[in-house]
């Protein structure tokens, strides 16, 4: 079945937030004001007023047992428009109890201190534990970008590419009364590349990648496992033109499982590596051992003129199918925190790629390109 770009455009803008459509999202003070209401009236806990920032809550926990933390956590992520719990344990703790008189902790103190991130638990729970890699060309998440091709090697120079897809966390929970938390759920993507030099801008490969996975957190320490499947298509129109050349098509299907340990260094700078390996792969020649590496820089100063932050992130990957050499993804831009839409935020970020083709049936070809992209996580 033939399918036009105008189809996916017209999906892409009504699923992405490039529609602006805005969420209504409490303020940081109602949050504060809410969350204190609910552990007074719910767990009978006399709280100072609580710093919010972005929808952030810093919940301070001197003195308060694990079972009253993990109620706590629970109970304001329910709070609408919260977007996570920071719990703090201030140098010099107090009992929780005598926090009623005490002035607001300001995000500079409670920095001093120790802090951790709990996410909700059970069945379906809001966020995930393992942050998406922001220049990984395979990471499951809505986008659409431009990208034109220096190489010559390509079908066509200038390339749309646009994906969906999400990571979907099923369960969550705590080890034990720890703050270590786990989650398992599903994360699938799909990844097409159109040429926009073609008469009816011809679909040319899409790349269908589904995986069960297993994540866990214990403070800026996070991993993420899969057991994952992939297989790639070439689209009609670019077979038919096609037809009377050399082109050889590859029935390229595999599955894989792979493990990412990611750590998070102070002043929005994030560091991750990891590998994994193919099995019932086919072509059956396909070499099987992989490494992916990177890291990425979140600005946490906000430029509040127009509610966005800067953002950078390079991802490296190598091959034992290519030799190991390199393959480099970089990307660079700002994330608007004023576009939201479900409590989600919108990147605009400049990209760059050179290595061998992350589009499955040119994974022989060695590609360069420059970009610009719009990316959505869920």
């Amino acid at each position: 079945m033939i399918i036009s770009l105008r189809g996916i455009v017209v999906l892409g803008i009504v699923l992405m937030p490039t529609s602006f459509a805005f969420a209504a999202n409490p303020d940081d003070a109602y949050i504060a004001g809410y969350a204190a209401g609910v552990l007074k009236h719910d767990l009978k806990l006399d709280m100072p007023p609580l710093t919010v920032r972005d929808g952030v809550i810093t919940l301070p926990v001197d003195g308060l047992e694990a079972s009253d933390r993990a109620k706590a956590v629970q109970l304001l992520w329910e709070i609408p428009g919260v977007n996570a719990v920071k719990t703090s344990e201030a140098t010099g703790g107090q009992p929780i109890g005598s926090y009623s008189n005490t002035a607001q902790i300001s995000g500079d103190e409670a920095a001093s201190g120790t802090k951790s991130t709990l996410l909700s638990t059970g069945l379906l729970p809001k966020g995930h534990l393992f942050k998406p890699l922001i220049a990984d060309t395979r990471w499951a998440h809505f986008s659409a970008a431009y990208h034109n091709f220096q190489s010559k090697n390509f079908d066509g120079r200038d390339i749309a590419s646009v994906s969906f897809g999400e990571t979907i966390p099923f369960y969550r929970s705590n080890f034990g009364k720890s703050a270590v938390q786990w989650e398992t759920g599903l994360q699938a993507g799909v990844f097409s590349d159109f040429n926009l030099g073609a008469s009816s801008s011809d679909l040319l490969n899409t790349d269908f990648i589904v995986s069960a996975y297993s994540s866990l957190r214990a403070d800026q320490f996070s991993a993420f496992a899969r057991l994952y499947h992939q297989s790639s298509h070439l689209g009609d129109e670019f077979l038919l033109r096609k037809v009377n050349t050399k082109f050889e098509r590859v029935n390229l299907s595999y599955e894989g499982v792979d493990l990412k340990l990611s750590y998070e260094l102070p002043y929005g700078v994030r560091v991750y590596g990891g590998g994994g390996g193919l099995f019932h792969k086919e072509p059956s020649a396909l070499k099987t051992w992989s490494a992916q590496y990177g890291i990425e820089f979140r600005s946490p100063w906000r430029m509040d003129f127009a509610s966005m932050r800067p953002i950078v992130a390079a991802d490296i990957k190598n091959y034992e199918e290519n030799n190991w050499s390199t393959d480099i993804s970089a990307r660079a831009g700002v994330e608007f925190e004023n576009l939201q839409v479900l409590g989600r935020k919108l990147q605009v970020l400049a990209e760059y790629y050179n290595g061998y083709s992350p589009s499955g049936q040119f994974y022989k070809e060695k590609v360069e390109y420059i970009g610009l992209g719009a990316h959505y996580h869920f």
